[in-house]
């Protein structure tokens, strides 16, 4: 009598038994691979946000401190200090840190920059009047009176160019934040400006008249062919009619041949 529970001769197991065990241990593999990799992506996300986390600062209280000192401190944080500019303080001493951003205890990362204003101590110079001398000039004596010339900006006004026509600060300020003068040039009078007339369908002689009286200069005249109209006849101009033109504006031309 044959035993139930003998395992079959090899070239007795049934195909489909033979496929269901080989795709039972494709699944295994496919599962172990599956969890591999998850432990695997969990273990670098970790990894990443503590090289984050370790490699963060907290911001030093930097103000108070020599410039010397502070470019230390933040260079053994692996920070970058950056001197944005240097101001007058009755409250701090000449060459330490007046003003930081960011402020103590903020978190930081590895290099990045932390701006800083560096102190000249309190104000030690009167600021000069500086109003009708030139660009030049003006930066002789405010490097004479301990300070230097800013932004320069230049506007059209009556007189002669490139002077110092207003300042800031003011002439005779004491108080005094920065040892920066700011200055507005005279550019000259602003050149007048006119709205370019249409000249388009009069006669070329008529038009060079008009402008050549009142002191604007014609440039190319060309000469085109056209269906009707009389030859000499102006067809286009430029520049355009109704636009503003200077006094130096030049005009062109095309004509009927």
């Amino acid at each position: 009598m044959t035993d139930p529970t003998s395992t079959l001769p090899r070239d007795k197991i049934p195909p489909t038994m033979g496929m269901r065990n080989r795709l039972r241990s494709l699944f295994r593999l496919f599962l172990l691979f599956t969890v591999l990799v998850a432990v695997a992506l969990l273990s670098a996300i970790t990894t990443i946000r503590l090289t984050i986390h370790g490699r963060q600062e907290n911001m030093p209280r930097l103000v108070g401190i020599s410039l010397e000192s502070a470019q230390r401190i933040a260079g053994g944080l692996g920070l970058e200090l950056k001197v944005e500019d240097k101001i007058y303080s009755t409250q701090y001493a000449a060459n330490t840190i007046a003003q930081q951003m960011p402020p103590p205890g903020t978190p930081l990362k590895m290099g990045q920059h932390v701006h800083v204003l560096v102190s000249l101590g309190p104000p030690q110079a009167t600021v000069p009047n500086l109003v009708g001398d030139s660009v030049r000039a003006a930066r002789i004596t405010a490097i004479e009176r301990g300070l230097t010339v800013g932004e320069i900006a230049v506007l059209p006004w009556p007189g002669d160019p490139d002077l110092v026509v207003a300042q800031d600060p003011p002439p005779a300020t004491t108080e005094v934040r920065t040892p920066t003068v700011n200055l507005l040039l005279s550019g000259g009078e602003k050149p007048p400006a006119y709205l370019c007339p249409r000249f388009i369908g009069q006669p070329i002689g008529a038009v060079r008249h008009t402008l050549e009286k009142n002191g604007f200069k014609i440039g190319q005249v060309t000469s085109v062919a056209a269906i009707g109209g009389s030859p000499g006849v102006v067809l286009a101009q430029s520049p355009p009619s109704g636009s503003k033109i200077g006094s130096d504006a030049i005009f062109s031309f095309q004509v009927i041949q």
